[in-house]
């Protein structure tokens, strides 16, 4: 029988997978792991991990017996080693079409709190103060350029939804090309001239070492004094926000989770945080289990799994 470790079953509580991977004769085992060393210990002997949020290094890959699968719940992979997985023949998989209409929703929820400055209306009307030129200056939405950082499948679905409040898209996205936006109602431009032009910034990189802190304190300064949504540099963000170079933030995201709570930006009138929540439905979380679980089993079968990211390990596998 094939063993399965699910590494972060306090935070991704398994539901569907048992059943899913019983079709590949394999059991399912959880652990709460806390860093390398809890990973170790729980999967020195596994055949396939799942895996949300725990660090899979070099060192973690290096000593496991049997692995032949890494499953991420999720799009990123930034918690992986990668290479080390080739290295040692390990499969590694993602869900890419997960939640994309669950952050664009979101991105646009962010936006328009923003932009529209409900969360602090909310704020003083609930201290007693009712008073509308409070939120001034706000700008309708039509007629304004929403900027797109990437242009995968959730900021696609941030186009979709934004263009009925009467948003001009921008996209800078240096992987995608421009005959392959054919039809499509977005301008692709390079990065200097996104920050420069739009009123409104949304950004969807995933998180590696070429995109961290891809939005510091230089790209602030080009943008216009108007609201903005999340960035990376938190401390260039912060100062950003302080001192009026933007006009506000809509951040799902922050450096650290949860955050200090001397944070300075915890206590900006100009900015809504929500708790790295935006890829959260009901369905969503049931979607992205089934789908994880399945990759495990077409490799427990000795397929290729249908998300499988580092392709490069195919050559080694021959």
């Amino acid at each position: 029988m094939f063993k399965v470790v699910a590494v972060d079953s306090v935070r991704m509580v398994p539901t569907v997978e048992k059943e899913i991977l019983a079709e590949a004769g394999a059991e399912l085992v959880t652990a709460d792991c806390h860093g390398e060393e809890d990973v170790i210990r729980a999967t020195g002997d596994a055949h396939a991990l799942l895996v949300s949020l725990s660090p899979i290094t070099r060192r973690v890959i290096a000593s496991w017996s049997q692995a032949r699968v890494i499953a991420r719940y999720g799009i990123g992979v930034d918690t992986v080693d990668l290479k080390a997985a080739t290295d040692h023949g390990i499969f590694v998989t993602n869900v890419p079409d997960f939640c994309y209409d669950e952050v664009s929703d979101t991105a646009m929820s962010l936006i328009l709190a923003v932009t529209r400055k409900v969360v602090r209306m909310h704020s003083l009307v609930s201290r007693g103060v009712y008073n509308r030129k409070l939120a001034m200056p706000v700008y309708k939405a039509r007629g304004r350029t929403l900027g797109l950082l990437a242009f995968g499948r959730i900021a696609r679905s941030v186009a979709r939804k934004a263009a009925p409040f009467g948003y001009r898209v921008l996209a800078h996205d240096p992987y995608v090309q421009p005959e392959s936006l054919a039809g499509q109602a977005v301008e692709l431009v390079g990065l200097e001239e996104l920050l420069a032009r739009s009123d409104v910034l949304s950004i969807h990189v995933p998180l590696t070492a070429e995109t961290r802190h891809l939005i510091g304190e230089p790209q602030l300064r080009l943008m216009k004094p108007t609201a903005r949504g999340p960035v990376v540099d938190q401390k260039a963000l912060t100062r950003a926000l302080q001192e009026g170079w933007i006009a506000g933030a809509g951040l799902d995201v922050l450096e650290k989770e949860p955050p200090d709570p001397g944070d300075p930006i915890l206590g900006l009138d100009n900015v809504v945080l929500t708790p790295h929540y935006a890829s959260y439905t009901e369905e969503a979380y049931v979607e992205v289990r089934e789908k994880a679980a399945r990759q495990v089993v077409q490799v427990l079968r000795g397929e290729v799994p249908t998300y499988l990211v580092n392709r490069e390990v195919l050559k080694r596998k021959g």
